[in-house]
C-alpha cells in the first residue's frame, strides 16, 4: 500500500511520485506482455497463427496481431459493460469463434473455397486495386485474429488479474485503459515477429515451396483439431499440462510483477473502484458479487446439472468459500462449513466451494474429488483451475469467505480462519431477511484458529522460500548440502543431495531435512515418486523415532508411506506446544515436498 506519510507530501510532489510510480507500472506492464510468448498458456494458439501465415499476402501476420489484440483487449474491458446492457451467455462468444477458426482450417483443405473466401474477403476490400486485395492478406489475418483473440486467456499475474476484476467490476478508468494498452503492445510486438517469421518461412524456403499444398492441407487439420480442443476445453489441460512439464513458466509472470512499486500502482487502481462500504455489525461489504465463471469441472452437483452460476441462485443465500486441499487454514475451516451448509440447507442457504489450486497437483479432479469426500464435502465444489473466478473476485487468500445475500450482493467477506460464530450470525441474519424462520442457536464448534506464535507455513521451493537456515532462501539448484548444527527456531536445514525448484524441493540421494519447530501438529504437502506406490519418509523427533505418544495420523511405525499428492500429518503432541527438532529422512530418490503448516 502506499505509504501514510504520502499524504503530507505537496500536491507538486505527490503527482510526481505518482506519475513516476505509474511510469514504473506501465513498464511492467508492457514487459509482462512481452514474455507471454514464453507462456504455456500461448503455446496452444502458436499452430493456428502459424497455420494462417501459410497462405496469404504479406500483410496477414499484422491483421492476425492486430486482430488478436482488438478482440482480447476491447472484451476483456468491456465483457461486463456488454452483458449488462445486453444480458446473454458469453459462452456463444467462444463458441463462435471455435467455428470461425473450425471454417478457417476447412477452407486451407478445400483449395476451391479457399478461393471463394479469398475472393468475398477482395469485394469487401474497398479502394484497393484487384492487384493488391489479393495480395494483402489482411483482412482474412484480422478475422483469424478477432477469433483468436475471443478465446484466448493468458497467463494472469498480477497485472492482468488487476485489469481484470476492475473489469468485472465495471470500474474501468483512463489509467486501466493505460495499462492495458501497454500490455497488449508487449504481447502484439512478440506474436507479430512469430507470424511474420512463419510467413516468411513459407514465401522463402525452398523446400516448404515445393509442398505448398500439402502443407496448407496439414495446416488445416492442425486448425480444426484446435478448434475443437477449444470446443471441448482440452486446450486447458494441454497448458495444464505444459506447465506441469515446464512449471517455472506458470510462476514467472508473478514473480516478474511482485515489485513493490507495482503492487502499491496495483493497489492504487483498485482504490479507484466505486464501492459502498459498511462496516454496521456483522456485515463489512456492499457490492455487486461477480459471477463464478471459467469453472473446468464441476463436482457433486445436483443430478442433471452440469454447471452452477450466482445468477439462477438469486432469492438464496450464498456462501463462496475459496480453499484448496493441501491448505491446512483451508482444513481447519471445512468442519464448520459443512455444519452450516448441513444446518442451512433447507432454509435457502447454498454453500459454492471454489477450489483454487496453489501447486499444480492439485488441479487434478481425482485429488479434489479424494478430498472431498475425505472431508464430507455435500455441497457443489467447482475447480477453478484457471483462477477465473478467483479473479473475478479480486481474491488474494486461502481460505476466503463472500457471503452473498438473496439479491446477489456480497454482505460479509472474511480471509483466514476464525470469526466462525460471526460468520454463522451473518447468515441467519440474511436468511431472516428472506422471510425464513431458523434456530438461532449457534454451533459453538471449537475456534481452531492456530496461535500467532506457532511457527509459521513454510514453503520449500524457491519462490516463496524464506526460512531456510541461515541464508533464508538458496534460490534454484542442485547441491549437496550439510545440515547446520545449530538451528535457529522456526527455521529448516537440508542435508544430503537435493534438487530446489520453484514450487518444491525434490530428493536425489541421502535427503534429509531438520525443522525447528513450535507447534502442536506437524502438517507437510508432499507428492510421491511418479509411478512408485512405495514412496517413505522415516520421521523423527528429538533424535528419536516418533512413537504412539507423538506421531501424526499419518505416520506408521515410524514412517510415512506417500501414495498420492497431499498434505500428510506427521506429529502430533496431544495439544503439548513446545519447542522440537524435527528429522525426516527421505528413503527414496524423487520425493518431491512442498510446505509445512503447523498447528
Amino acid at each position: 500500500m502506499v505509504s501514510w506519510d504520502l499524504v503530507h507530501l505537496s500536491p507538486k510532489k505527490n503527482y510526481y511520485i505518482h506519475n513516476k510510480s505509474m511510469i514504473i507500472l506501465l513498464g511492467f506492464a508492457f514487459l509482462s506482455g512481452l514474455v507471454t510468448i514464453f507462456a504455456p498458456c500461448i503455446w496452444p494458439l502458436l499452430p493456428i497463427i502459424l497455420s494462417s501465415t501459410a497462405t496469404g499476402g504479406h500483410r496477414k501476420p499484422l491483421g492476425i496481431t492486430l486482430g488478436i489484440l482488438i478482440s482480447f483487449g476491447l472484451l476483456t474491458l468491456t465483457i461486463s459493460y456488454i452483458i449488462k446492457i445486453i444480458p446473454f451467455d458469453p459462452n456463444l462468444l467462444r463458441y463462435f469463434a471455435v467455428i470461425v477458426i473450425g471454417l478457417l482450417g476447412l477452407v486451407l483443405i478445400v483449395p476451391k473455397l479457399s478461393e471463394k473466401l479469398e475472393s468475398f474477403v477482395s469485394r469487401g476490400s474497398g479502394r484497393l486495386s484487384p492487384a493488391k486485395r489479393e495480395s494483402t492478406g489482411f483482412l482474412p489475418g484480422l478475422i483469424t485474429g478477432l477469433s483468436l483473440g475471443i478465446v484466448w486467456a493468458p497467463c494472469a499475474g498480477p497485472i492482468l488479474a488487476t485489469i481484470a476484476t476492475l473489469s468485472a467490476t465495471r470500474s474501468v478508468n483512463s489509467d486501466v485503459l493505460l495499462v492495458t494498452a501497454v500490455y497488449l503492445i508487449g504481447i502484439g510486438i512478440p506474436l507479430f515477429i512469430f507470424a511474420w517469421a512463419g510467413k516468411y518461412l513459407f514465401a522463402k524456403s525452398r523446400l516448404f515451396s515445393k509442398y505448398t499444398g500439402a502443407a496448407q492441407q496439414i495446416f488445416g487439420i492442425i486448425m480444426i483439431i484446435t478448434a475443437l480442443a477449444i470446443a471441448t476445453n482440452f486446450d486447458k489441460t494441454l497448458e495444464v499440462k505444459l506447465l506441469d512439464i515446464f512449471p517455472s513458466y506458470g510462476q514467472f509472470l508473478t514473480k516478474l510483477e511482485s515489485n513493490s512499486t507495482v503492487k502499491q500502482q496495483l493497489d492504487r487502481l483498485k482504490e479507484k473502484k466505486s464501492s459502498e462500504q459498511t462496516t454496521n455489525g456483522l456485515f463489512n461489504e456492499n457490492k455487486q458479487a461477480p459471477e463464478i465463471i471459467g469453472i473446468t469441472k464441476w463436482l457433486n452437483l445436483p443430478a442433471g446439472r452440469q454447471v452452477l452460476t450466482l445468477k439462477e441462485l438469486k432469492g438464496k443465500v450464498v456462501l463462496i468459500d475459496f480453499w484448496t486441499y493441501t491448505c491446512i487454514n483451508c482444513i481447519r475451516t471445512l468442519p464448520h462449513i459443512t455444519s452450516w451448509y448441513d444446518k442451512y440447507k433447507d432454509k435457502g442457504f447454498v454453500v459454492i466451494g471454489v477450489h483454487t489450486p496453489e501447486f499444480e497437483f492439485e488441479k487434478d479432479t481425482n485429488n479434489v474429488a479424494s478430498a472431498i469426500k475425505q472431508y464430507k464435502i455435500n455441497y457443489p465444489v467447482g475447480q477453478d483451475n484457471n483462477y477465473l473466478t478467483w479473479n473475478n473476485y479480486g481474491n488474494q487468500y486461502w481460505p476466503a469467505e463472500y457471503l452473498i445475500d438473496s439479491n446477489g450482493i456480497i454482505r460479509r467477506v472474511h480471509f483466514g480462519e476464525g470469526e466462525y460464530d460471526q460468520m454463522e450470525l451473518a447468515v441467519q441474519s440474511l436468511l431472516k431477511e428472506t422471510g425464513r424462520k431458523v434456530n438461532t442457536i449457534l454451533e459453538n464448534m471449537p475456534d481452531q484458529a492456530p496461535r500467532d506464535i506457532i511457527s509459521p507455513e513454510t514453503y520449500l521451493g524457491s519462490k516463496r522460500m524464506q526460512y531456510y537456515y541461515p541464508s533464508g532462501n538458496i534460490g534454484n539448484t542442485r547441491q549437496t548440502f550439510k545440515l547446520s548444527e545449530d538451528l535457529a527456531p522456526n527455521s529448516f536445514s537440508l542435508g544430503g543431495e537435493w534438487e530446489i525448484l520453484d514450487e518444491n524441493a525434490r530428493t536425489i540421494t541421502n535427503s534429509v531435512l531438520n525443522y525447528n519447530f513450535y507447534a502442536n501438529k506437524v502438517f507437510l504437502v508432499m507428492k510421491p515418486i511418479k509411478g512408485n506406490p512405495s514412496t517413505k519418509v522415516k520421521v523423527f523427533l528429538d533424535g528419536k523415532i516418533v512413537n504412539n505418544s507423538n506421531a501424526g495420523e499419518d505416520v506408521k511405525d515410524g514412517e510415512v508411506l506417500v501414495n498420492e499428492d497431499r498434505l500428510y500429518n506427521l506429529i502430533d503432541l496431544k495439544g503439548n506446544i513446545v519447542d522440537h527438532i524435527l528429522r525426516l529422512e527421505f528413503e527414496n530418490t524423487g520425493t518431491e515436498i512442498f510446505a509445512f503448516t503447523f498447528g
